[in-house]
């Protein structure tokens, strides 16, 4: 009997209020390890109508300027409008960033502790990461989440070209898939939604977004009549951004990773240095599983790893194929863990993770970006001489 299904995974534009917060703490991330590649950051950020506010915890020997780097972040977004509430030159900054607890330090630092097991570096906290990959698209990530993202960075191109006048950095998309037997066949409907100017007409946005954002991103052999566009569904959307709603680092955290597909341990990215496993072990995991797909051990992966704050090895490693392994999945497991180390410090030196390169995953996803150092395929050949 044949399987048919609809899911759906949505993205969103660089100003979106929780996509500000993400970057202005990914920002902060990066002036930190610019000069300190040992900087410890756990940067929070909220922003709501002209305010900013930057917390957490920073132990640094970086002399940063952290009111210019919140402004150049929001002046890259594209908030410079005369008449933005939310403006890069006139926001009110509150800064709450105090040193890293010495209680988690030494739990992280790879030095001995009265209590603590080992002098290794640890995880910066407990919890579960997940990585997943699939052969679906040339990037080995959902359908979905992959078109959402090319849709919503097509539309900053253009804002940020100056191509359209009347286009704003707030911004939403969805694309919704059937599913026929487990692969993607159709969209079945597409829902973008971007702030605007007062000015414009509906119909003209309508006909702009389908015409040169949908049409250019989504493959036309994926599209049919019955194919229904969404753009701008409410009818008008010109208060948006934070002048419209709040936004906080680390709210989209499925937006940031498979779009629903994949599982998620719960912790979020932006903001924290790569000792914080939340961030640093979910990169490793989907390296790991992208690495499986690309060796041809499976046309699914999805990768479970576990940890206990301070302690340097991970509590449990699962491996999951989902019924599409070519090799029992007992050999993939045993091979991931020979080709793989998964300690903390060991993850941040096999993704050179100690660089200022947190930016360039804020917005779009965290994976699916071929310059990372997690979405390499340079392990397929030891996997697979491990898997025999």
């Amino acid at each position: 009997m044949s399987k048919s299904f609809v899911f759906s995974s949505e993205s969103v534009g660089e100003g979106h209020p929780d996509k500000v917060a993400d970057l202005i703490s990914d920002s902060v991330l990066d002036a930190c390890l610019e000069q300190d590649p040992t900087s410890r950051v756990a940067c929070e950020t909220l922003v709501k109508s002209n305010q900013v506010v930057i917390a957490g915890e920073i132990t640094t020997a970086a002399k940063i300027n952290y009111e210019l780097v919140v402004r150049d972040a929001i002046r890259d977004i594209g908030y410079v409008n005369d008449d933005d509430v939310f403006h890069c030159d006139k926001v009110f900054i509150h800064n709450l960033l105090t040193r890293q607890s010495p209680d988690i330090a030494q739990g992280v630092d790879a030095r001995g502790a009265e209590g603590k097991e080992t002098a290794e570096q640890g995880a910066g906290d407990q919890g579960l990461m997940f990585g997943y990959a699939c052969n679906e698209t040339p990037e080995m990530m959902p359908t979905a989440i992959m078109f959402a993202h090319r849709l919503g960075r097509e539309l900053t191109k253009l804002r940020k070209a100056g191509v359209v006048a009347w286009l704003r950095p707030d911004a939403k998309s969805q694309v919704s898939i059937r599913y026929e037997n487990d692969r993607p066949i159709r969209v079945e409907n597409v829902v973008i939604s971007t702030q605007h100017t007062p000015n414009v007409k509906h119909a003209a946005i309508r006909d702009f977004l389908i015409e040169n954002v949908i049409k250019k991103v989504i493959p036309g052999s994926m599209m049919d009549a019955s194919t229904q566009f969404l753009i701008n569904p409410t009818g008008r959307f010109v208060v948006g951004g934070p002048e419209g709603d709040s936004g906080l680092t680390g709210r989209k955290i499925i937006v940031d990773t498979y779009g629903g597909w994949g599982r998620h341990g719960g912790g979020a990215f932006s903001g924290k240095d790569p000792s914080k496993v939340d961030r640093s072990a979910a990169y490793m995991c989907r390296w790991v599983a992208k690495n499986i797909v690309a060796s041809g051990l499976a046309d699914i992966c999805e990768l479970q790893v576990a940890y206990a704050i301070g302690y340097p090895e991970p509590v449990s490693i699962w491996v999951d194929a989902m019924g599409t392994a070519k090799v029992p999945e007992a050999k993939i497991n045993k091979a991931v863990q020979k080709v793989f180390s998964f300690k903390p410090a060991n993850i941040i030196k096999q993704l050179d993770l100690l660089r200022p390169i947190y930016r360039s995953t804020t917005n779009y996803g965290h994976f699916g970006k071929p310059d990372l150092p997690w979405e390499r395929t340079n392990k397929t050949k030891e996997l697979l001489a491990a898997a025999k």
